[in-house]
């Protein structure tokens, strides 16, 4: 056994697991949780937090994350679950809301590179993203990006376009996983799936809505040129905390991608948020520096750690 707590990577916090060395088994999470408000109507991080803990995911991506917003009493909700969970947590928004921040977010327990939140196509006038977290694995690194695509068909097939764009540069494996709203078959999963593996799910696959789910619209999905084998799909029977059920994947990374390495020359497709933006969101973190091997590529050091 190889613990992914290595000391060079000490910073990254105490919220790390064991992992297999050669190859890393890691398991991933998705879940939108509509800012904490169940199907019964009431905002409870508590409840979604819970609901989470006995998945025992390394890594969770959530969708519908508000940062300190008046309708949910000004709360840092990603730092609230990470807290619950003694996970980091890092939020990437897409836009200003009531007063803070509405977005997507990451949270894990292994050690972390590198955050970024890449600008995709808004949908109806509304700007939108997706947040990437570069965490660390015996099986080398592995991207894991919170996605969240919404409005037209039009408009989602620009933002999977923009996905599958802003992510071709990265040389080791690339991870979606998050709220698609398209179901398999649709244009938008038919275009994913040229670029990406979307494994069929175990038992039923419905995620929404949470209460009597009678569509799919949440996947995992994986760089179809990577070393990664989908060991377990599936939904998470949970009815109540949110109007979407999670779903877990458990995946398996080779290891032998270079984590030193990086496309430089890839930097003009990532449009990723201003250092205005994350400075107003976080006046008062310091910024969390791009390691050296990421140095050379443009606008990747424009979002904030907010729990180490």
């Amino acid at each position: 056994m190889l613990g992914v707590c290595a000391a060079a990577l000490a910073a990254a916090g105490p919220a790390c697991r064991t992992l297999e060395a050669q190859t890393a088994t890691v398991r991933i999470v998705a879940y939108n949780v509509k800012h904490g408000r169940g199907m019964d109507g009431r905002v409870d991080l508590v409840r979604i937090a819970e609901v989470l803990r006995r998945l025992d995911a390394d890594i969770i991506t959530l969708q519908e994350v508000d940062d300190r917003t008046e309708r949910t009493g000004l709360l840092d909700q990603t730092g609230v679950l990470a807290d619950h969970l003694g996970y980091q947590g890092f939020h990437g928004p897409h836009r200003p809301y009531q007063g803070g921040f509405y977005g997507n977010a990451v949270l894990t327990r292994l050690p972390v590179r590198e955050t970024v939140t890449h600008a995709i196509p808004p949908a109806s006038g509304s700007a939108l993203s997706v947040h990437e977290v570069v965490v660390e694995t015996p099986g080398g690194p592995l991207s894991v990006v919170s996605v969240h695509l919404a409005g037209s068909t039009e408009e989602r097939l620009a933002q999977a376009e923009a996905v599958t764009a802003r992510l071709a540069g990265r040389p080791h494996p690339v991870v979606l996983a998050g709220d698609f709203n398209g179901t398999p078959g649709g244009p938008v999963l038919t275009r994913l799936g040229a670029d990406w593996t979307i494994p069929r799910k175990s038992g039923s696959a419905g995620t929404y809505p949470a209460d009597a789910p009678d569509r799919e619209i949440d996947f995992v999905m994986v760089r179809r040129r990577d070393a990664v084998e989908v060991l377990e799909h599936r939904v998470v029977e949970e009815p109540m905390a949110s109007d979407h059920r999670p779903i877990l994947a458990v995946v398996r990374l080779d290891a032998g991608t270079d984590p030193r390495v990086f496309d430089p020359g890839s930097g003009e497709a990532f449009a990723d948020e201003s250092t205005e933006m994350a400075e107003a969101r976080n006046p008062a973190r310091s910024p969390f520096r791009s390691p050296s091997y990421l140095s050379g590529a443009a606008n990747l050091d424009h979002d904030r750690r907010i729990r180490r």
